[in-house]
């Protein structure tokens, strides 16, 4: 399995995680894009200070690795209303 696959399973069962503990949909989404944002930040700089990675290479993978957990997550507040 890929690091980037590994990152957004990681990153939904975070979600998953904060939704069951949290049960104030708003407050769990909120907490969620706030440690996520941190993770995926994170990620992105030891791809780019370790890995030897492009800052170009590296900003696309962030997008999909935090965009995407990120919309379920909003998608999830707005549909869990």
């Amino acid at each position: 399995m890929s690091h980037t696959a590994m990152m957004l399973l990681a990153g939904i069962l975070l979600l998953v995680l904060i939704r069951l503990i949290q049960r104030d949909a708003a407050r769990a989404t909120r907490l969620f894009l706030i440690l996520w944002l941190t993770v995926s930040i994170g990620n992105l700089l030891v791809g780019v200070l370790y890995a030897g990675y492009g800052w170009g290479e590296e900003a696309v993978i962030w997008l999909l690795v935090f965009g995407l957990p990120a919309a379920i997550a909003l998608a999830a507040r707005r549909l869990g209303r």
